[in-house]
């Protein structure tokens, strides 16, 4: 039965990226529509030649590098059920720790240092990939110095969660999913509340924005939105990266509107000032904050999703899996794998939702700046740095997209221009 389970994943791993590779390097068509070619929607009309064709080599390698480790990601876990790795993880957990919490500690630190050690190659890939197409410039033990922090956050996070997941299962085996998303409620607003103070600063410097004359126009541009503009710092991601970027983090005292100095340094000051308009629309509008409801609402149906998964999978495959119980450490691979699963199936939800936001912060811009030429300017460098395409396939909009399209986004300033031009 493991040897009939194993050849029929990897056959339909090996289908699916057949499927994925077709999908995405032959039967795609990246040619605009005829209405479209020409405009400042067209990329052949603010990138060279070469750029266009670095645009869609690049897109697309990374796009099937994405769908490629999703599924790899379901082996990852199957096979280490399969093979029985979680009791024999779960039997050095037991052998080398007394109290349930230093067992846990063991048991994740082994699934998480494999973890590591197996998706290595896919991570390596993509560096080397961003690298060779100019968009890292980050040299390797840079790279491999923030693989490092990644794995210990990972760890020390994964470790925190199934400490506490399994003393619930033990405690509570039928409602221990509702405590589960209780606890989860005040942990995100903690992680959400240290992030740009503890985590984020491991990585990079942030400071206040240097350039003085342009932090008067952004405490202006603040003021007519009525936001405290001390929540505006600059990043040192030019030391990794050529793209541009801009976020909102943190919720309370510690949120903040971050630009990298990337952005700083390559656009003008008034394409600067829309996507600060961008990020103040996050703050005005409150979409961290609704976006953290959404999140928690979205893990309460999944949480009940896993439950019922979990516990249907080891009555039918327990044995298979050498899965003792739910209660079992053993069992943890397989809600991992359930997990992802589902995160998967839930993205193109969770991506329409991000888009929308998205999309009302551009309006926001456009409104608040009514600067439509930087818009479209500040688009088509992003689209120019970050070798993105245009016009993505609809697979790739659905599961990796949170942006709108570069497509969309001109398209919104060119109708809110074609709209102000009629009034």
């Amino acid at each position: 039965m493991k040897k009939k389970i194993a050849i029929t994943g990897v056959s339909l791993y090996i289908l699916f990226c057949g499927f994925i590779y077709l999908y995405l390097f032959v039967f795609q068509d990246a040619t605009l529509p005829a209405n479209l070619v020409g405009t400042s929607i067209d990329p052949a009309t603010f990138l060279s030649r070469e750029e266009l064709l670095l645009s869609e080599q690049y897109s697309k390698i990374r796009d099937l590098l994405f769908f490629l480790e999703i599924p790899y990601e379901w082996l990852f876990y199957l096979f280490i059920l399969l093979f029985g790795l979680g009791k024999v993880f779960y039997r050095w957990a037991n052998e080398y720790g007394k109290l349930e919490l230093l067992k846990s500690a063991i048991f994740t630190f082994c699934l998480s240092l494999l973890s590591f050690v197996c998706f290595f190659p896919f991570r390596y890939i993509r560096y080397t990939l961003s690298k060779n197409y100019g968009i890292s410039t980050q040299d390797f033990s840079s790279w491999m110095r923030d693989g490092m922090i990644d794995f210990w956050i990972n760890w020390l996070m994964l470790f925190f969660v199934v400490a506490v997941l399994y003393w619930l299962l033990r405690k509570s085996p039928k409602r221990w999913w509702i405590y589960a998303w209780l606890l989860t409620i005040p942990f995100t607003i903690f992680y959400m509340y240290i992030q740009p103070v503890v985590i984020d600063p491991l990585y990079n410097d942030f400071y206040p924005i240097q350039n003085k004359a342009l932090e008067n126009k952004i405490l202006d541009l603040a003021g007519t939105a009525g936001i405290p503009a001390e929540h505006v710092y600059e990043v040192n991601m030019s030391e990794k990266t050529n793209a541009l970027n801009a976020y909102v983090t943190g919720i309370g005292a510690n949120a903040r509107i971050v630009l990298w100095d990337t952005t700083l340094n390559r656009l003008a000051d008034n394409e600067i000032l829309f996507i600060m308009a961008h990020e103040m629309a996050h703050y005005v509008e409150k979409h961290i904050y609704i976006g953290m409801v959404g999140y928690l609402l979205l893990l309460f149906v999944c949480l009940f999703v896993v439950g019922k998964l979990l516990n249907l999978a080891i009555k039918k495959y327990g044995e298979i899996f050498a899965i003792d119980s739910v209660q079992s450490l053993s069992s943890l691979p397989l809600l991992l794998l359930i997990v992802s699963m589902l995160l998967f199936a839930t993205s193109p939800l969770t991506n329409a939702v991000s888009r929308y936001q998205e999309m009302r912060a551009d309006r926001y811009a456009i409104e608040l700046t009514q600067d439509v030429e930087a818009g479209v300017e500040t688009f088509q460098e992003l689209t120019k740095t970050g070798l993105s395409q245009v016009d993505p396939p609809a697979l790739v909009k659905w599961f990796r997209y949170g942006h709108p399209t570069m497509k969309e986004r001109i398209l919104l300033i060119e109708q809110y221009e074609n709209t102000t031009d009629n009034k």
